[in-house]
């Protein structure tokens, strides 16, 4: 788990179809920052959680999956590559952006980035994959960035994200140009609620899901795994919801 905090910028040294090996930029604060680093550990790289195989003194190799090329725009760096960099959360440790697990949605294109009088404003276009989670105000992480959409199309296939200039100077997004890939992570509330309102998909043991009850009717029965008492306009009326 990660805050989307971008903690260091790291330098792709070698990167294949399997792992990847990356060096610290900028020399000992960010040594100082991963030194208690162990092998096993979760670091996110451009928002991409990777597991650390082997420690340097100046870097990590992380091993990839065809999964992870597949989602994410790894498949799209090359050796020289500015990636973002951020330790995994620990138990105490200030929240100071949203949940991110790691876990990239898909990849979106920089449609322009300009400068505003005090931001820089991002504009990024995406697949209906991901679009259906683009809301105003919500969460997004942008190659592991926290930050919040500002405005967006009504599909969701294009948002604003207005990003201070501290972010701009501290990641990745200063080096991005129109048409760069970037990974994509929404919200993970959005996708837990869509998934919970969705009683079509059933469970993969083959077990029914439940149906929600006709609001509509008063007499509507609820199914045996429904709560004992449905949410119904009249239970709402009865408790002083009207």
């Amino acid at each position: 788990m990660f805050t989307g905090l971008v903690q260091a910028l790291g330098i792709i040294d070698s990167i294949d179809g399997q792992s990847l090996r990356l060096s610290w930029s900028g020399g000992g604060a960010p040594a100082a920052l991963f030194a208690d680093a162990a092998l096993g550990d979760s670091i996110a790289v451009d928002g991409i959680c990777l597991t650390v195989t082997q420690l340097s003194p100046r870097g990590f190799t992380a091993a990839i999956s065809p999964e992870t090329l597949r989602r994410t725009s790894l498949g799209h760096l090359a050796p020289q590559s500015i990636v973002n960099l951020e330790p995994s959360l620990r138990v105490g440790s200030k929240l100071g952006g949203h949940f991110v697990t790691g876990h990239i949605d898909g990849i979106g294109t920089i449609n322009s980035i300009t400068r505003s009088a005090n931001a820089w404003d991002v504009t990024v276009d995406v697949g209906d994959g991901i679009a259906r989670y683009i809301v105003e105000k919500g969460s997004v992480a942008i190659n592991g960035i926290s930050l919040t959409v500002a405005r967006c199309s009504p599909s969701g296939h294009q948002f604003t994200v207005a990003v201070i200039p501290l972010t701009y100077s501290e990641t990745n997004l200063q080096f991005l140009q129109p048409r760069s890939p970037v990974n994509i992570e929404a919200d993970i509330l959005g996708k837990y609620v869509e998934r919970f309102l969705s009683p079509q998909q059933g469970r993969a043991d083959g077990a029914p899901t439940w149906t929600p009850p006709d609001l509509d009717s008063k007499s509507a029965a609820p199914s045996p795994d429904a709560p004992s008492q449905a949410i119904s306009p009249a239970f709402l009326a009865e408790h002083g919801y009207g």
